[in-house]
């Protein structure tokens, strides 16, 4: 099966300029400029196959947004090759951007003055959409995301989350093949989150819609993503399911405990278990690396030692993870 997005040496490089502080130093740069070549996306490559929700995380500045701006057609890459749906999405944009649909957080597509049924049926007129299609997708789409009283008002009186379930339905409301998300629940409460995941995973399985998901919140990759991919400065550090990524730091396991009697001065750290957090006398939280010991000896061993009332074993926080990948940036 080939690939609806093909991504091959992909390299976006900016020329921008370095000048010292002062007035001497600013008068010096109309006549001569330092140029710093910036190496914003730097030779890579990845393939994603039709269905797939794809998380592309990286700290500030790596690179994710203008490879995602590249994807969209937005921007032009310096050198390498994008193929998505068949197309390339620079030259080929006018027909490409049927194809597609985006939601970025911090850039609206509502008009702010007019109630977001209007900002609906503009892009119903863009897109070429038939009165029956629309209507029908529309009563769906604001059915599903709880909106149906809202869309008449002005989009200024909405909250944050009644607008971000509305950007969702414009970027819909085409039936795009594929779905680009940038941030698309910052700042949003806990509830409204979860409305919006759902949301996205309703038109995953019922239209077989590949998305791509870049975002600092790990939650929705967690929730969201089959698959991750980490950038970092630029290039591609990580590129695999998010069970491996999660393996990334080894099999290991969170274990907190609360326990009868206090442990206080009590040593815990050996080769296979390390202290995170000891909150008081009567509680610890350890890390067990389970490629030495079990978690069931482990437990076993500590019941010997000491009783306890409470007990409770994760996975490794996901930001850990993440984090050590960003600070070890040479792949994996």
């Amino acid at each position: 099966m080939m690939p609806v997005i093909d991504v091959k040496h992909l390299t976006k490089t900016y020329k921008t300029y370095k000048r010292g502080a002062g007035m001497g130093q600013t008068f010096k740069s109309f006549f001569q400029r330092e140029e710093v070549m910036v190496h914003a996306v730097n030779d890579i490559s990845f393939a994603i196959e039709q269905g797939e929700i794809c998380g592309i995380l990286g700290p500030n500045g790596a690179g994710k947004s203008t490879a995602i701006k590249m994807l969209c057609g937005a921007l032009y890459p310096t050198s390498g090759e994008i193929q998505v749906l068949g197309y390339s999405p620079a030259r080929d944009r006018k027909r490409y951007v049927g194809k597609i649909g985006a939601v970025f957080g911090q850039k609206s597509q509502l008009i702010w003055d007019i109630p977001p049924i209007d900002s609906f049926n503009m892009n119903r007129a863009i897109y070429g959409i038939a009165t029956p299609d629309f209507k029908s997708r529309l009563e769906e789409l604001t059915e599903l995301l709880d909106i149906a009283h809202v869309i008449e008002k002005p989009t200024r009186v909405l909250s944050l989350g009644e607008r971000m379930k509305c950007e969702f339905v414009m970027a819909m409301l085409h039936q795009p093949d594929i779905l680009f998300l940038d941030e698309p629940t910052i700042g949003l409460d806990v509830i409204a989150k979860v409305k919006i995941r759902e949301f996205v995973h309703q038109m995953n399985k019922k239209q077989n819609m590949t998305c791509i998901l870049t975002t600092h919140d790990l939650e929705d990759v967690e929730e969201l993503a089959h698959r991750v991919i980490v950038i970092n400065h630029g290039e591609k550090v990580f590129d695999d399911s998010l069970q491996r990524l999660k393996l990334f730091l080894g099999e290991k396991k969170r274990v907190s405990f609360t326990f009868s009697e206090s442990v206080q001065g009590t040593v815990f750290d050996n080769a296979y278990t390390k202290v995170i957090d000891r909150p008081s006398d009567f509680q610890i939280t350890l890390e067990v690396d389970t490629a030495y010991i079990s978690i069931s000896d482990f437990l076993e061993d500590i019941s010997r030692k000491h009783r306890f009332s409470d007990i409770s074993v994760k996975e490794l926080p996901i930001q850990q993870v993440v984090m050590n990948i960003y600070e070890n940036a040479g792949g994996y």
